[in-house]
Formats: C-alpha cells, sequence, structure tokens
C-alpha cells in the first residue's frame, strides 16, 4: 500500500471506518485560535463528509486506494480456502469486524473468503450475511475504484470469484 500521506482534491482514499471516499478539499479552519489543515472527504454511498486534521491523517488510518498488486494479493486470498475458527461466533464476529475496520484490504478478503457460502449449497445466518455485506462493501468499493468500474459491477466480479472457488461438483447419473 502506498505510503504517501499527501492529499488532492481529486484522490480517492480509504478511511478504515468508513471505506472509499474521494477528496474534495483541504481547507485551514481556526478552531480555539489556531489554524488547522483539515481533508474534506466525501462518502457518497453514506452521503456523508468527514474532515479529518491533516496531521493526524496518518494516525487515523487515512491511506491512498491500494495499489494493484495489493489487490492481486487480496483476489489470492479469496481463491483460498476458508479458514473458518471453532471459536463461539461473538468471538469470530468481533474478530471479523476488526478485520473489516483495519482498512486492510487482504484482511477484509479473508472476511469474504470464510463467511462466504455458496447460495447453492449452504444458508447464512443473518449476522453472517450481515458481516459479509460489510466486508463485500468495503471491498467492491476498493476494487471498482481500482479496475474503474461501478461498485455493483465491482461485487459480481469479487462474487464470481469466490463462487468459482466453490462451484459444487457436478455428478451425472
Amino acid at each position: 500500500m502506498s505510503k504517501d500521506y499527501t492529499f488532492n482534491p481529486g484522490d480517492f482514499v480509504v478511511y478504515p471506518a468508513h471505506g472509499v471516499g474521494q477528496v474534495k478539499e483541504i481547507q485551514q479552519t481556526a478552531v480555539a485560535g489556531q489554524n488547522l489543515d483539515l481533508i474534506a472527504i466525501n462518502f457518497n454511498k453514506d452521503k456523508m463528509m468527514l474532515r479529518i486534521p491533516l496531521n493526524s491523517a496518518k494516525k487515523s488510518g487515512l491511506r491512498q486506494v491500494a495499489d494493484a498488486s495489493v489487490i492481486d494479493s487480496a483476489i489470492r486470498t479469496l481463491k483460498g480456502k476458508a479458514k473458518v475458527k471453532r471459536a463461539q461466533w461473538s468471538k469470530r464476529s468481533q474478530e471479523y469486524m476488526s478485520k473489516i475496520n483495519s482498512g486492510d484490504p487482504v484482511a477484509v478478503a479473508e472476511v469474504l473468503r470464510d463467511l462466504y457460502k455458496n447460495p447453492a449449497v449452504a444458508e447464512q445466518t443473518y449476522s453472517e450475511r450481515q458481516i459479509y455485506e460489510q466486508a463485500m462493501g468495503r471491498f467492491a468499493s476498493e476494487y471498482a475504484v481500482i479496475h474503474h468500474m461501478n461498485e455493483s459491477e465491482a461485487a459480481s466480479a469479487v462474487e464470481s470469484i469466490l463462487q468459482s472457488k466453490s462451484s459444487p461438483i457436478k455428478t451425472s447419473l
């Protein structure tokens, strides 16, 4: 992932707690008698504008969108075998949410891989589905920016990758 912490209007960035947004402007605001440089980030999907102090952008986890090599690594993770621990669901769900909120595409891909269930074979519980959809939204939004497509196309592409690794074995009668 890029270690560059210079942000310009129009750049797509990832904020771990919200996913992909676009830098609208870098503005200077007076707060408590001091001038503060703020990065204004627009999250269209959530209809939200977030302002982060420029000097704490790195600490908050704000980063540039991942490059193609990181996404390729995440795709390899998606294609891997699911690693579901035998721990209680409450503990696993906390781990999954922690990975999603880390902002790391490979960690989010691990959640997708581990929670994916082929609809033709098995059903997900409501809470599994909620976490899966949150992970898919985060991953697909970054995938979409990198591959210049909309989020629904990106989600379909990611779903195809997951489906291809777990397609049911056809038997002839």
